[in-house]
């Protein structure tokens, strides 16, 4: 990958930090009743919008957001860092393809937002639960998209607790706070964010056996169930490791690893 490319895919991976910081900071201030609110990526673009120079800030989000998916997209089939062909290749690029995807979405959602329009995210996932569940086998069709959360989710505490979140990061050239830093965060971020994936794949499973759309839910949802559910003081817990996922999107960005892409 060419110098100007790199930057572009950096510049998306630390947009998706600055996400996950608003997210999980947004939470925060909600658990703790210091305003805020709980919300996922949507909400947390409209939250953004809201403020002093938000439209410009969102402007510089969108356009982060479109630099990730094209990083996602480059590893999708240029695959520059040679998963192959395999199954477990192929598996990877699926996530990296899937994960492209979702922040196309996302990227558009914030163009929609600067142009005045917008939509939560877990509205949007309650829309396609609800059109799978209008078709022939939908309640097998959501019950599979359940799994597939599930299988996520079980990866993020595999990354946290296996080590892999460390995978590309330059730690060589980090003093000895910053790899602390670097472990701290990841670990607790992977953590959260595999916690809240956890509970959506739940909420789209109740959505399978009810087939009842407004069952499902996204990351504001699974958020609302946490503090339903566990307290306060869990929910806190929750929105910190996000937070902390953010702070290592940061890290990654800088740190990562692309000699030869």
């Amino acid at each position: 990958m060419n110098n100007k490319k790199e930057k572009f895919a950096r510049f998306g991976i630390a947009t998706k930090g600055f996400v996950y910081c608003l997210i999980g900071g947004l939470t925060a201030m909600a658990a703790f009743g210091a305003g805020g609110k709980k919300t996922g990526s949507s909400g947390a673009l409209e939250y953004l919008a809201s403020q002093t120079y938000g439209q410009v800030l969102l402007i510089i989000t969108a356009m982060g957001l479109i630099s990730f998916v094209f990083w996602r997209f480059y590893q999708t089939f240029a695959d520059p860092e040679d998963k192959g062909n395999d199954a477990k290749g192929i598996f990877r690029r699926i996530g990296y393809f899937s994960s492209g995807v979702f922040y196309g979405f996302l990227s558009y959602t914030a163009i929609n937002t600067v142009a005045g329009a917008s939509s939560g995210s877990g509205g949007s996932k309650a829309s396609l639960i609800n059109t799978l569940l209008s078709e022939s086998y939908g309640q097998i069709m959501v019950g599979i998209l359940g799994v597939i959360f599930l299988g996520k989710a079980g990866y993020q505490f595999y990354r946290a607790y296996s080590g892999k979140f460390k995978d590309k990061v330059k730690e060589a050239s980090l003093g000895k706070r910053a790899r602390e830093l670097v472990l701290k965060s990841g670990q607790v971020g992977y953590t959260a964010r595999g916690v809240v994936i956890a509970i959506i794949s739940f909420l789209t499973f109740k959505a399978a056996f009810s087939a009842n759309s407004s069952q499902a839910g996204g990351t504001e949802e699974a958020l609302s169930f946490i503090q339903n559910e566990f307290g306060a003081i869990v929910l806190a817990v929750v929105a910190i490791g996000l937070l902390a996922y953010g702070v290592f999107m940061f890290i990654k960005a800088k740190y990562r690893e692309m000699a030869g892409i």
